[in-house]
């Protein structure tokens, strides 16, 4: 009988207890629980993180994917989008197995142990791509939606002009800096990623708003016979339009990147055990109301649909109070990005970290270190979003490369990588299919909006 014979019991530790693990040096370092001012946090709740990494993967990819049914025809582009949800969860369990084994409490810390120093330069250049990518898109947006944008020589009102008309406090330049000071600064101050979880439930409510709309306004018009029955499959009658089918893959991707908050995330739950769960619900939630969109948005315009399907909603409707549920459409909108915004800023903000101060103390300690980088970071895509028109087809290049890579190729890598020989037969040949998926459709990709985009170049000149 040996001194203490009483089993100890085995209790849910918080996040803290892995703390010692963490590695300086990467990306997406974990906050230090044990720091005076998180005393009094005892980790972050399943439903708080259920709607942070929710927040993280609807952004403004769900109004593009109307448009993918418009390409790929209805049951094809659900599939596609069920089939990228189911790969998505793949990836992201290679990242969180790997990590465990690893001990490893980052995305950059897993590459640095899987490929070195430059593994971990690697995987935050391709976020600090992504992300700045992504925020000034968003808050190119907003400030469409809010203020108007013109083009091809038409001006296209904004809901502020369009309630108040032209003002000088309607113009683009002071709504984003309002909406840069009274949103964006006080929600990018945060330093936990789980502080946001009120906003984040909001912000996913807001897209359930947005779907709401768009099925009322659907069932409304089937009802009343003015919607056609839409398209099923793919029209292919050539090899340029059998091309254009992968021009897709780039916003399917980008729709459902969040691997480089699922760290942060797993970091501060008060359980580790959850993470799974919560990477299985947030998928599946969003996946429900992505197939929802797509399917009641490509019913509503059917070939009518454009590339952002928010644009629809400028036209008239042809129904009661058309013009209310417009506005409430891209209302509801702007404010959801508004809220996506510091989700996506946090990661950006630890990578540049990261990048530029590869061996300092963590960034939660240095409060002079992380005002500067917020406000530099929130600067140039302030700067960026003014004199930028439109960078949507950026967009797609950069959903084509730096996307693909943090969603799939890098976790993909890891599990081929396999330095623990975790990795079984099933998950080889997994990473390999990812890893061939990935490249082939995205060069076929990226070479067709290039082709497109030379094509419509020497139109231009004709």
């Amino acid at each position: 009988m040996t001194i203490g014979g009483v089993k100890p019991i085995k209790e849910k530790k918080p996040r803290k207890s892995k703390q010692p693990l963490v590695d300086e040096k990467s990306p997406l370092l974990p906050t230090k629980h044990g720091e005076d001012s998180f005393d009094e946090f005892n980790g972050a709740s399943f439903s708080g993180a259920v709607f942070n990494l929710s927040t993280t993967i609807v952004g403004a990819g769900i109004m593009a994917l109307p448009a993918t049914m418009k390409v790929l025809g209805l049951i094809p582009g659900v599939a596609a989008i069920i089939f990228m949800a189911f790969l998505t969860n793949a990836s992201i369990e290679f990242l969180l197995r790997f990590s465990r084994t690893a001990k490893s409490v980052s995305y950059g810390g897993l590459m640095e142990d899987a490929f070195g120093n430059w593994g971990r330069i690697l995987i935050q250049l391709c976020v600090l791509v992504n992300n700045i990518g992504v925020l000034i898109v968003y808050m190119i947006i907003i400030g469409d939606v809010l203020s108007g944008t013109t083009s091809d020589g038409v001006h296209h009102a904004g809901v502020l002009e369009g309630w108040f008309g032209v003002q000088w406090w309607t113009g683009r330049f002071f709504v984003l800096v309002a909406t840069t000071l009274a949103v964006f600064a006080p929600l990018a101050s945060l330093k936990r990623i789980d502080s946001l979880r009120y906003t984040s439930a909001l912000s996913v409510a807001l897209a359930v708003v947005f779907l709401v709309i768009t099925v009322g306004i659907t069932l409304y018009k089937l009802i009343d016979g003015t919607i056609q029955m839409p398209r099923l499959f793919p029209e292919v009658a050539n090899m340029t339009s059998f091309l254009n089918l992968f021009t897709v893959v780039p916003v399917l991707v980008t729709a459902y990147i969040c691997h480089y908050n699922v760290h942060s995330i797993d970091n501060e739950l008060d359980d580790n055990t959850k993470i799974k769960a919560v990477v299985s619900s947030s998928l599946a939630l969003c996946s429900s109301v992505y197939v929802m969109t797509s399917i009641f948005g490509f019913l509503l315009f059917g070939d009518e649909t454009l590339d952002d399907v928010l644009a629809n909603f400028s036209t008239d409707l042809g129904i009661p109070f058309g013009s209310v549920l417009n506005d409430s459409v891209r209302v509801s909108y702007a404010a959801h990005l508004m809220l996506v915004f510091p989700i996506v800023f946090y990661p950006l903000r630890l990578n540049l970290d990261g990048l530029i101060f590869p061996v300092a103390s963590p960034l939660t300690t240095d409060n002079t270190r992380f005002a500067s980088l917020s406000i530099g970071l929130i600067a140039v895509i302030f700067v960026a979003a003014n004199y930028i028109p439109s960078i949507w087809d950026a967009f797609q290049f950069t959903g084509a490369t730096a996307a693909v890579l943090i969603g799939f190729i890098l976790p993909a890598s890891i599990t081929l990588r396999d330095r623990y020989g975790i990795s079984t037969k099933r998950d080889r040949i997994l990473a390999i299919v990812m890893i061939v998926l990935a490249v082939f459709s995205n060069v076929i990709a990226i070479y067709s909006d290039a082709y497109a985009l030379l094509k419509n170049g020497s139109a231009t000149r004709e």
